[in-house]
C-alpha cells in the first residue's frame, strides 16, 4: 500500500521528503542525544544565539544541558577523514528562550552540515539543497543570499572602528539607513564611507543586476573576492536552472563571529519570518579541527504546520498591502498623507468605527490598532507594513525592517531628574520609567547598576515623591518637567515615527512596499 503524503501535516510530509532528498544527495543521518555536556556551550557561548541554556546535574554529578544548538555538537563529534568533507543531515529538537513568551521553547529543526574540506562544489550543493528544501513545501518561496566578506571588507575599507561594527551591522541588517548614517557619523567616518555603507540596503534583487551594481563598489580585495565567489556560485546554480527563486541581498548580514562567508535565509509566502537560515561558519569548525571549513543550514519545521492555516493567494488580482496604522493624531496624519497620493479608502476614515478599512483598487488595507501594538502586528505578519514611534519600536525589540524615518512626531528620549540632582555612584541608581528595555540598554552600555521601577503614567511624580532618583521618558517641549522642578539630565535617543516592514512580506511585496515608501518619502519631505 502506497503512503498518501497528502494526509500528513506539512511538517510530517516535508520531513519525509527532506530525508529522501538529503540521503539521495549523499548525506548521512546524524543522531545525537537530547543532552550535551554544558561545558561545550559554556566554552563556545559566542557561537550561540543566546547564552541562556537549560541545565541540570546528572546522577553522576556531571552538569548537562538540553541542547540549544545542533551544529556545535556535529562540529565537535563528526568523524571526518583528513582532507575529506563530512556530509551530515539531522532532524532534532533544540531548546531556546523565547522573547515573546519569556520561557523556553522546544523547536523542531531539520538541516544539513558539510564539515572539513569544503570547496566550491560542496557550497553549491548546499545552496542547491536549500532551494530544493524550500520547493518541497509547494509554496512560493525566496532564498536570499549574501556574503559576510563583502560587508567586513567594506568596514575595513571605510575605516569603521571595531567598537562600532556591531551597531553598524544591526543597522544594515534592518535596512535602517537613517540610523546607519547617524552611527557612522558619530564614529567619525567620512561622507564617502557613510554613503558606501548606505548603498548596501539597495543592493538587492536578481543576482545578475545586484552583482553588476556591486562590482564597481568593491573597494578592496576582500570585497572583490566575495563578489567573485557569489558570481561563480550563481552561475553554477543558473546552469542547473535554480536561480528563479534566488535573490541576492548584500544587506543580509549576521553575527561576524559566527559567519565568515556565504549567508542564506529562506522565506515562504504566508509565513511571517525566515524558515531557513544558514551559511559558512569556518570559525566554529576551526574550534575543533584546525583549518577545517564548514557550511550548512537549518529548516524550522515548526513553522511549516502554520501553512495549513494560510490560504494560497489567488493569482491575477491586485496585491494588497496590509498597513498597521496607529489610532490617534499620528495615524490620522499619515493616513491623510497617503490618501493624498492615491492610497485613500472610499469610506470616511475619520468617521468610521470599523477597525479595517480598505480600497482594493488601490491595493491598500488599513488596520487601526493601538500605537503600542503596531510593531507586534508587523513582526508577526498580520500587517505587511506599519507606522510606529521609535520609542515603541525600540522598547518592543521587534525584528522588522526599519525603512524610513518619516520625521513626524519628533521628540526625545531623556534621563530627567530634580534640578539639584547629584548622582551617588556608591549605590544602584533608582530609575522610574515605562520604557524598561530602553532604560536597561542605556545604562548597561555605561556599566551602571540600576533598580528599575516600572510605571505606566505620571512618570514625573516618581522623583518628586522620592520613589526614584531619575526618570527615563519622552520629552517633547520640556514644559511638564519645568513645572515640576525637573530638568533633562541626558538626551540619548531621538524619537520620531518610523516606517517598518515585515521581513517576509518585503520578500514577496517588495515592489508595492517600495512604491508606497517612495510616495510617503516625497510627501513627508524626508
Amino acid at each position: 500500500m502506497e503512503l498518501d503524503l497528502k494526509i500528513l501535516k506539512p511538517q510530517e510530509r516535508v520531513s519525509l521528503q527532506l530525508r529522501l532528498l538529503y540521503e539521495k544527495a549523499g548525506f548521512c543521518k546524524y543522531h545525537m542525544g537530547r543532552f550535551e555536556e554544558y561545558g561545550l556551550y559554556q566554552e563556545n557561548r559566542r557561537f550561540l544565539s543566546s547564552e541562556q541554556v537549560i541545565t541540570f546535574t546528572d546522577l553522576d554529578g556531571r552538569l548537562l544541558a538540553l541542547k540549544p544548538d545542533v551544529t556545535l555538537s556535529i562540529a565537535k563529534n563528526a568523524q571526518v577523514d583528513p582532507g575529506g568533507c563530512g556530509r551530515y543531515y539531522y532532524a532534532e529538537n533544540v531548546y531556546r528562550p523565547s522573547l515573546e513568551s519569556h520561557t523556553f521553547r522546544e523547536i523542531s529543526q531539520m538541516g544539513l552540515e558539510c564539515i572539513g574540506a569544503v570547496d566550491g562544489a560542496a557550497t553549491a550543493q548546499t545552496v542547491s539543497l536549500a532551494l530544493q528544501s524550500l520547493a518541497l513545501t509547494e509554496r512560493e518561496f525566496v532564498l536570499e543570499m549574501s556574503h559576510m566578506g563583502f560587508v567586513t571588507g567594506l568596514f575595513d575599507a571605510v575605516g569603521a572602528p571595531e567598537g562600532i561594527r556591531a551597531r553598524l551591522l544591526n543597522c544594515i541588517r534592518d535596512k535602517n539607513t537613517h540610523e546607519l548614517q547617524r552611527a557612522a557619523a558619530e564614529a567619525g567616518l567620512s561622507r564617502q564611507g557613510i554613503d558606501a555603507l548606505c548603498r548596501l540596503a539597495a543592493l538587492t534583487g536578481d543576482w545578475e543586476s545586484v552583482l553588476a551594481a556591486a562590482e564597481p563598489l568593491a573597494l578592496n580585495a576582500a570585497m572583490g573576492a566575495a563578489l567573485a565567489e557569489l558570481r561563480t556560485l550563481c552561475e553554477m546554480l543558473a546552469g542547473q536552472g535554480q536561480t528563479g527563486n534566488l535573490r541576492l541581498d548584500l544587506s543580509l548580514v549576521n553575527d561576524m563571529e559566527y559567519y565568515n562567508g556565504l549567508v542564506i535565509q529562506g522565506y515562504l509566502a504566508g509565513l511571517p519570518r525566515a524558515v531557513l537560515k544558514g551559511g559558512r561558519y569556518d570559525p566554529l569548525a576551526e574550534q575543533f579541527r584546525p583549518g577545517a571549513k564548514a557550511i550548512g543550514f537549518g529548516l524550522y519545521l515548526d513553522e511549516l504546520d502554520r501553512l495549513s492555516d494560510v490560504p494560497t493567494e489567488e493569482t491575477g488580482g491586485k496585491v494588497m498591502l496590509n498597513v498597521a496604522l496607529p489610532k490617534g493624531r499620528l495615524g490620522d496624519k499619515v493616513y491623510n498623507l497617503l490618501s493624498g497620493v492615491g492610497y485613500g479608502c472610499p469610506e470616511n476614515y475619520n468617521e468610521t468605527r470599523k477597525l479595517v478599512v480598505e480600497n482594493p483598487e488601490a491595493g491598500i488595507r488599513y488596520f487601526l490598532v493601538k500605537p503600542s501594538d503596531v510593531a507586534i502586528y508587523v513582526e508577526h505578519g498580520a500587517a505587511d507594513i506599519g507606522i510606529v514611534g521609535k520609542d515603541i519600536l525600540a522598547e518592543s525589540g521587534a525584528d522588522v525592517y526599519e525603512l524610513l524615518d518619516t520625521g513626524l512626531g519628533k521628540c526625545r528620549m531623556c534621563v530627567a531628574g530634580p534640578e539639584d540632582f547629584r548622582e551617588d555612584q556608591s549605590r544602584a541608581l533608582r530609575v522610574a520609567t515605562k520604557f524598561v528595555n530602553i532604560a536597561k540598554a542605556y545604562y548597561a552600555a555605561q556599566g551602571r547598576d540600576i533598580d528599575i521601577i516600572k510605571l505606566n503614567g505620571s512618570i514625573e511624580l516618581a522623583p518628586i515623591l522620592g520613589l526614584s532618583d531619575v526618570i527615563v521618558d519622552i520629552v517633547e517641549t520640556g514644559t511638564t518637567l519645568k513645572e515640576n522642578n525637573l530638568k533633562v539630565l541626558t538626551e540619548f535617543m531621538p524619537i520620531s515615527a518610523r516606517f517598518i516592514a515585515n521581513r517576509a512580506s518585503y520578500q514577496f511585496k517588495r515592489g508595492e512596499i517600495d512604491t508606497l515608501l517612495q510616495k510617503l518619502t516625497e510627501v513627508t519631505n524626508v
